[in-house]
């Protein structure tokens, strides 16, 4: 049995490269442009959800299943924002250092005829305590660069984490374990 149709609505390498590591392979990849302004109080799961189901709605096609992602920082109740420039990198980095974090990893899977299945992974993330000179050569790498929460854990950061409980994978961008489940249930051919 062949699998359906399946459309990536997300423009980042990380996650194809994941998905592959299920052995699926898009069709075609349409990244969702939407507005992706947290709502005034909004909590970060709460807002985890949300990001994915609007960008498989936003990436939807009438012949195939959309995927769908989103990965979101929190301390606390805190949701970190993306990190554009140094600045917001470095803050995101003082913030964390030192202290455990989560990252909540949403996935969305929007059938042809609307229906919507989504799955959440959370993932505890600690970082050791950085020196000023640790932050300073983590910039200096540009990894950080549009990463929430100013880092990506499959790069330099990685040394810099003490610990993880939960998905890796997650963390990067994209649950495995959960996308699996998703995909399986919709019929797609998973070993």
């Amino acid at each position: 049995m062949s699998s359906p149709r399946l459309i990536l609505a997300s423009a980042s390498p990380r996650r194809r490269e994941l998905i592959a590591r299920l052995g699926v392979t898009p069709d075609a990849i349409a990244p969702a442009d939407i507005d992706e302004t947290p709502r005034k109080a909004e909590l970060p799961r709460d807002y985890a959800r949300r990001m994915a189901r609007e960008k498989a709605e936003a990436a939807a096609l009438d012949d195939g299943f959309v995927l769908a992602g989103d990965t979101v920082v929190a301390a606390g109740r805190r949701i970190l924002p993306k990190a554009e420039d140094e600045a917001t990198a470095r803050r995101c980095l003082e913030l964390l250092s030192g202290r455990r974090h989560r990252v909540l990893s949403a996935i969305a899977l929007r059938d042809p005829d609307g229906t919507m299945r989504e799955r959440l992974s959370e993932t505890l993330v600690m970082f050791k305590r950085l020196s000023t000179q640790e932050i300073d050569a983590y910039l200096a790498s540009g990894e950080w660069d549009g990463k929430a929460g100013g880092y990506a854990i499959q790069g330099m950061a990685e040394g810099l984490i003490s610990r993880i409980q939960g998905s890796h994978s997650g963390v990067v961008g994209l649950p495995l374990y959960e996308t699996r489940a998703l995909l399986k249930a919709a019929g797609f051919d998973i070993a």
